[in-house]
């Protein structure tokens, strides 16, 4: 039998089934008494070999079972399909790849964390390769995936991956030849054509980049009566034994592509009595003009420009065709201009600037819109045309700004404010433009001030008041930003927060800066070094305030002793601080006592020489009202129990029967022992 103290031990070896380094599985001490028992283990996530062994030692007596035979053992961390790709790629694409002219590619597993810990089986077509790696270089057609190497469990680890059908082939040099033209008018075509033609291989036809829908075959047409026709054509082939290629590009153009410029505004206004000239221009060369008016050929109008009068309106535009060379059918319009004369004029004015009202100091009102209405209503815009034939005159409520009288109104002061029109006049014609509201907030500062900022209560109030009149003036005083219903020029004000006045000026509202009225922070006044002063007798201590604006020291009598911010003591008693923070004082005890120099004595001669013939204590501990002072005998027993001891053990009529009789003390506060020890009686 193992001893009661024995644990069971089962230990794994390395993956080539030597225990030099044993791995811990297990450890049981409860099957000390049972001659048959399981012990469960879980397997070490860095297991991976095919002869791991197992064996079990005992520790009391220690002695070590043979190993098991070896077993194929995985840690199995990646159970699902893995992912390859050509290297350099995205993804895996369209799970194709190429070599060519006996070069090669990479294909790589991709997506795996760590993939580089682990060994892989690679495949060709089912044939199990030698390459270990994450990774393969492959220049031979076949249908490539891999799988993490699991050994014997392999199959257990479902992580073979998608396919890769990688093919070999040659390059073919792939062309256009050249076409007949390049330069087509429209209506003309003309043939690219590959200069292989094979009908083993796939053609693919390609306009600037894009994939021409249907273009199968070594030839493809271009038509230049198809819009956009021009661009750049390529040609891809791909078949047996051939990589993939795609020819250098042939470039196809327009000869028939020219550009018409309307040179005048696409809305010309005529007043009655006036005229005005349309023109175009064009890059085109000997070419011919005809003008259109709604739609139909002006009679002789076939020059670059057309005088229009008021009797012609309509819309325009100048058709201009190529006369020469080998597009003589080309022709191009210009953009159209509308001809009008109105019935009225509609004039529409705007802020030129930024504006907000009663926040905005300054604000400029101008026009941006001057519409020609015919009889039926119909807008057109026509300000570039005319806005700078209107005379103009602005008006504030109803009556006329002297001197405004162009297309922009400058306005600088809150005196200003007011409803703004426009009249324009031009021929025979007169509007009024809309109406702007404009409520400028005056340029003045608003400026409060206080009599403090820290309230010390009801008992000392603070003032807040300005310098400006406020006589027959409407303003309100806020807190926090609540009006407080004060109208008062000035503000008492005993509680803290955030105070300002608003004072209405030209219907807007003009703010004062802020006043925080903060309470009083008794903490503010600080003692350097406190409140408590110890120090030896006949020396001194300096004590330095801060935090306040002036200081008072007081003796207990109520005599001032100082005014600086520091004091210095030489002698023991009560003093006071009074310190000024702001408006408030803020007084302070200060409590200055001698430090004791002497320890607790633990022998007395009671032989009546009057030296040493009382047990004196320090002053820390006698006549303190809250220290108990105890002295027990040597039998335990207590002659002495006081409070406030007052530094008189042994009294006279006390007998010491012996000679160096030894006694014991304590000096406690509350529960807590200050000082204890023993006191030796010379007699």
């Amino acid at each position: 039998m193992v001893n009661t103290d024995n644990e069971f031990i089962l230990e794994l070896s390395d993956a080539d089934g030597n225990f030099g380094s044993p791995v811990e599985l297990a450890r049981d001490g409860s099957k000390n008494l049972v001659f048959d028992f399981y012990m469960q283990f879980q397997v070490p996530a860095d297991t991976r070999g095919e002869n791991y062994r197992l064996r079990v030692r005992s520790t009391s007596p220690a002695v070590t079972g043979p190993a098991s035979d070896p077993y194929p053992m995985y840690y199995i961390s990646v159970n699902t399909g893995l992912t390859i790709r050509p290297q350099g790629q995205a993804d895996f694409g369209d799970g194709t790849a190429q070599v060519c002219d006996g070069n090669s590619i990479t294909l790589e597993v991709y997506g795996l964390a760590n993939a580089d810990s682990y060994t892989y089986n690679w495949y060709r077509s089912g044939t199990l390769l030698a390459e270990k790696s994450e990774s393969i270089t492959v220049s031979t057609s076949g249908m490539y995936n891999v799988e993490i190497d699991y050994g014997a469990c392999s199959g257990s680890g479902n992580t073979l991956s998608n396919l890769i059908d990688v093919t070999a082939g040659s390059s073919l040099g792939i062309a256009i030849n050249p076409p007949a033209k390049t330069d087509l008018c429209s209506g003309e075509t003309v043939d690219l054509e590959a200069n292989i033609n094979n009908p083993s291989l796939t053609y693919t036809w390609y306009k600037d980049g894009a994939v021409i829908p249907s273009s199968n075959n070594y030839i493809y047409t271009v038509d230049a009566s198809s819009p956009g026709f021009e661009g750049e054509y390529q040609v891809e082939i791909f078949g047996p034994g051939a990589c993939v290629e795609r020819s250098a590009g042939v470039t196809i153009t327009n000869a028939g592509d020219f550009t018409v410029t309307r040179d005048n505004a696409a809305s010309v206004v005529l007043l009655p009595g006036q005229n005005t000239t349309l023109s175009v221009s064009t890059d085109a060369s000997s070419p011919t003009y005809q003008w259109y008016r709604d739609g139909s050929p002006v009679a002789g109008a076939t020059s670059p420009s057309l005088v229009v009068s008021d009797t012609e309106t309509g819309t325009y535009f100048a058709r201009v065709t190529l006369s020469g060379g080998a597009c003589t059918s080309t022709s191009v319009d210009s953009e159209t201009t509308e001809v009008v004369t109105p019935d009225s004029f509609e004039l529409i004015v705007d802020y030129a600037t930024s504006y907000t009202a009663c926040e905005s100091t300054s604000v400029a009102l101008e026009v941006v819109t001057i519409n020609a209405l015919d009889s039926g209503g119909n807008r057109t815009d026509v300000t570039s045309s005319v806005i700078n034939d209107f005379s103009y005159q602005w008006k504030k409520d109803g009556v006329d700004v002297g001197g405004a009288n162009s297309s922009l109104i400058s306005l600088t002061d809150a005196s200003e404010n007011g409803a703004y029109t426009l009249d324009g006049t031009i021929s025979s014609y007169a509007s009024t433009s809309n109406s702007l509201t404009v409520q400028l907030l005056v340029n003045e500062t608003l400026t409060i001030s206080s009599t403090g900022t820290v309230t010390c209560g009801p008992s000392e109030p603070i003032t807040i008041s300005t310098t400006t009149d406020l006589t027959s003036e409407t303003f309100s005083w806020f807190r926090n930003n609540s009006d407080m219903g004060v109208s008062t020029p000035e503000l008492s004000v005993t509680e803290a927060g955030t105070y300002q006045l608003v004072l209405m000026r030209n219907g807007c509202p003009l703010s004062s800066n802020e006043i925080v009225i903060t309470p009083l922070d008794e903490n503010l006044i600080t003692l350097d070094p406190g409140e408590n002063i110890v120090f030896p007798q006949g020396s001194s201590r300096t004590v330095t305030a801060s935090g306040g604006s002036s200081y008072r020291w007081l003796d207990s009598n109520n005599n001032e002793m100082s005014t600086g911010s520091s004091m210095t003591f030489t002698s023991e008693g009560q003093f006071v601080l009074i310190a000024e923070v702001g408006n408030c004082q803020v007084i302070r005890n200060i409590s200055v006592s001698y430090l004791d120099t002497f320890r607790v004595p633990n022998v007395i001669t009671v032989n009546g020489d009057g030296v040493n013939d009382q047990w004196i204590i320090p002053n820390s501990y006698s006549n303190k009202s809250d220290v108990n002072v105890i002295i027990y005998n040597e039998k335990g027993e207590e002659v002495l129990n006081e409070f406030s001891y007052q530094n008189n053990w042994p009294s006279s009529s006390v007998n010491f029967p012996r000679q160096n009789m030894v006694f014991f003390y304590k000096i406690r506060n509350g529960g807590e022992v200050l000082k204890q020890g023993t006191i030796t009686v010379i007699r």
